[in-house]
């Protein structure tokens, strides 16, 4: 691939992303940052060292939804903008998706008995949203298809750390464009988000994750582009690494299964120091590692007055 690195920095603990220029038939990016103007000046720089301007990028491609990696569609507004179609949820934010989602998260933290009083620490604040673009998607992207523009380079559904996310693989040089499915320094975090369908039906993220891995595991890619941090070269030797360590916490969880309990109560055992802080990232982890012993019929799950109660088995 003609490809050009752009690191771009984000408010967030994740430190900078990563967006790539691709030249083809087309003048891609994918990904475009979070919605700040440091990341906009590192946008604009990033491109005028490979010799373009803004105005020049003929389409914006999103591997995922989430603010660090779509916020500024905004600045292409000549552009085409591609992704999967559940990215619209969060470009457009109409009234009837947030309030579904609101009630979509309200309703799990009540099966995972969370007190109330962290409920809108959770459902992301109007802060957080800021850093999201408004522009939506001109083109949707199904699993399979190529990307307009670049013969060769196809779109691959990952659903896990998003349910919008999608990598890209250059059938010529067996490479990846990987978004957030794999990165070198850290997992993912397979976040609880609405399902796709817009139901009130949760998506076992970690699941998706593992399966998503699994399936970038047998396309046996030589390099992974990746979303944060250095290009992966051993890929599959570090998905292997990622899915080891799934079954280490596995283990972990289960030890404090001493008795039946609820998600907040093993996320507080699980995550001692950080849950009070980043509650509502530790919730997705300890339900993905909840979802993975239920599947292993290691663990049985059950609504009880109104509550998600685990027992081991």
């Amino acid at each position: 691939m003609n490809i050009h690195k752009i690191i771009i920095p984000t408010p967030y603990p994740i430190g900078d992303v990563n967006a790539f220029l691709v030249k083809g038939d087309k003048l891609s990016l994918f990904d475009v940052g979070p919605k700040t103007q440091d990341a906009l000046n590192a946008l604009n720089n990033g491109i005028q060292e490979a010799g373009y301007k803004l105005g020049d990028i003929e389409q914006v491609v999103l591997t995922h939804h989430h603010p660090d990696h779509a916020g500024w569609v905004d600045a292409f507004p000549e552009a085409e903008i591609i992704g999967h179609e559940y990215n619209d949820h969060f470009l457009l934010r109409t009234p009837e998706f947030m309030a579904y989602r609101s009630n979509f998260y309200r309703h799990q933290m009540q099966l995972q008995a969370v007190p109330e009083k962290y409920l809108e620490k959770i459902v992301e604040s109007k802060d957080a949203l800021k850093l999201y673009g408004s522009t939506p998607l001109t083109k949707y992207l199904k699993d399979g298809e190529e990307v307009p523009g670049h013969p060769g380079l196809k779109a691959i559904y990952t659903p896990g750390h998003a349910q919008s996310h999608l990598i890209f693989l250059e059938e010529s040089t067996n490479e990846v464009i990987g978004g957030d499915l794999l990165l070198d320094k850290v997992a993912a975090n397979p976040l609880v988000e609405p399902p796709t369908d817009l139901s009130t039906i949760r998506p076992k993220a970690l699941i998706q994750q593992q399966e998503s891995l699994k399936h970038l595991f047998e396309l046996n890619v030589a390099k992974v582009y990746a979303g944060h941090g250095e290009d992966i070269l051993g890929v599959n030797e570090l998905i292997k690494q990622r899915l080891a360590k799934d079954d280490i916490r596995l283990n972990q969880l289960i030890k404090h299964m001493d008795r039946p309990k609820t998600v907040i109560e093993l996320t507080m055992d699980l995550y001692q120091a950080h849950y009070k802080t980043e509650l509502g990232l530790t919730l997705s982890k300890t339900l993905g590692y909840l979802d993975c012993l239920v599947r292993d019929e290691l663990v049985r799950e059950e609504i009880v007055n109104g509550v998600m109660v685990y027992t081991r088995l």
